[in-house]
């Protein structure tokens, strides 16, 4: 019973959390609309509400579990969620920049969304498949989830800066993109989002591996996954290359972090969907 009631608590804390990040979007695009202080302080607030609820959802999920709670799409949803509120915080705290709120936000609101919407089947707790029930499972799929999240701001900071390049070429702001920052420092922050996603995925796919070789005997086996976090990675490379040997800045570099995070979105939900291999959901 107790277990029952652990499953219960879990679901309707994740509840809380989609209520509350919806409530924080719909603040943060009131305060880009107003420009008004307390608006974005309440967003602020709720946002951070919204996370410790989120936090405590992933500790009771990984209670119900007994083991890590990022097993299935479900919880990984919910993580993506986490890690991203995360490092919008960070950045916002740093760079002051909570113009920026609204689009993270509809990212993170996308995901929980994508997650209520998921068949039952998807949402239920089940037991590890052998080959997961292993410590990897907290560092490998972790690591991964915090790239993505990084990732992911990197490329609302890149939809930002082309809407703020756009509106300057046009010899405009516009009541709602005069707060946003100069678009310098718009590239500057997607680039730093992306310097801290990088090496996070490089960890993740080691730690895949050593995994794999763990579960299956071998480092590498080209699985969907593997190949597809291989594309990735290749694809953030040539961008951190290009950044720093060819001087990428402005708009080229904007479509290049959203072209990487559209290549995330494809590694996480597409080959889980579409591909048969090892990670597939579908089958």
């Amino acid at each position: 019973m107790s277990v029952i009631n652990t499953i219960g608590s879990s679901f309707l804390l994740y509840n809380t959390v989609v209520a509350l990040y919806l409530v924080a979007g719909i603040l943060y695009f009131l305060f880009l609309i107003s420009h008004k202080k307390e608006m974005g302080q309440m967003a602020s607030t709720v946002t951070f509400s919204g996370w410790v609820v989120n936090t405590a959802a992933l500790v009771g999920r990984g209670l119900a579990d007994h083991h890590a709670p990022w097993s299935n799409l479900y919880e990984t949803l919910f993580l993506f969620s986490w890690a991203s509120i995360l490092g919008y915080m960070i950045m916002e705290m740093k760079y002051k920049v909570r113009v920026a709120g609204a689009f993270v936000m509809t990212l993170v609101l996308f995901a929980v969304g994508a997650a209520k919407l998921l068949p039952y089947r998807y949402q239920m707790v089940e037991p590890l498949n052998p080959a997961l029930n292993s410590y990897w499972l907290k560092i490998h799929v972790f690591t991964m989830f915090m790239s993505y999240a990084a990732f992911g701001i990197s490329a609302s900071l890149a939809v930002i800066y082309l809407l703020k390049k756009r509106s300057e070429s046009r010899g405009t702001t516009g009541w709602i993109l005069k707060e946003f920052p100069n678009t310098d420092s718009l590239d500057d922050m997607t680039y730093k989002a992306v310097m801290v996603g990088f090496p996070l995925l490089t960890l993740g796919v080691i730690f895949g591996a050593m995994w794999a070789y763990e579960a299956w005997g071998g480092y590498w086996s080209w699985d969907p996954k593997e190949t597809w976090s291989l594309i990735t990675w290749f694809v953030y490379a040539a961008y951190l290359h290009a950044r720093m040997t060819r001087g990428l800045r402005g708009a080229p570099s904007a479509w290049f972090s959203i072209g990487g995070f559209v290549s995330v979105v494809f590694l996480y939900w597409g080959v889980s969907f579409i591909i048969p291999g090892l990670h597939a959901y579908a089958a």
